[in-house]
């Protein structure tokens, strides 16, 4: 290449506006274009605003004393298109971040929509178990509590005939009501406390885990014997 060809070589084209977006005190950055992508959200309005430059503050970055961890994610729905949601976050406070960024909770991910309902679906499950027998509730009124609208009309049918395929839902498809879903999860957790206890005693009263017993058939037969003796 000669220095008269260096002369009249085109301009690189410029790049696009770049954006510093610090929330919380982690510092993000990003295109005006990829703002955009989401119209009426406030990011995107921030980016189509003819005078962002004059809101900047004195490190050219825009501050918003906001949840970094939510707003990871937030600021990759502009990049994908794809609403996620952390599993670390309680669904009420990445319902709040979601409503302040102007999104809606409807463009959460299927993948994700169980994780970010299930404290509200808990909430509302429990309000079905405070019911106060003693408020004299007829049997219809409590069905419609419990989520079950086809209670028989027939006052001849027992209360167990009525009720009873909807109890064994109850225990046996989380999926079929609220009520249910609550019941897995309850039962999950406890699963899951029960587990750390007997790990936990095991650990106390025997360094031998259960697992070590099952692969070491000799410490198997010590352990029996021991028990034996005992």
């Amino acid at each position: 290449i000669t220095h008269c060809s260096l002369l009249y070589l085109p301009p690189s084209p410029p790049l696009p506006p770049e954006i510093i977006l610090n929330v919380g005190g982690t510092r993000h950055e990003t295109y005006k274009s990829t703002l955009k992508t989401l119209p009426g959200t406030r990011l995107a309005l921030l980016a189509s605003d003819s005078d962002i430059d004059s809101v900047l503050d004195q490190l050219q970055q825009y501050f918003f004393d906001r949840h970094p961890g939510v707003f990871a994610y937030v600021l990759n729905y502009y990049r994908t298109g794809k609403l996620h949601c952390p599993a670390d976050v309680c669904g009420p406070l990445f319902e709040e971040e979601l409503s302040f960024w102007g999104i809606d909770e409807t463009d959460v991910e299927p993948c994700c929509w169980m994780t970010y309902r299930q404290h509200r679906d808990a909430e509302e499950a429990l309000d079905v178990f405070e019911l106060n027998v003693d408020n004299g509730d007829e049997d219809d009124e409590i069905g419609k509590r419990l989520g079950i609208e086809d209670v028989a009309a027939d006052g001849n049918v027992s209360l167990w005939r009525k009720w009873q395929p909807r109890i064994w839902n109850l225990f046996e498809d989380p999926y079929s009501s609220r009520a249910a879903r609550v019941r897995a999860h309850v039962e999950l957790k406890q699963r899951e406390k029960f587990r750390e206890v007997s790990d936990s005693d095991w650990t106390q009263s025997d360094p031998v885990r259960p697992s070590q017993t099952q692969s070491d058939p000799v410490r198997l037969s010590q352990t029996i014997h021991q028990t034996r003796s005992d």
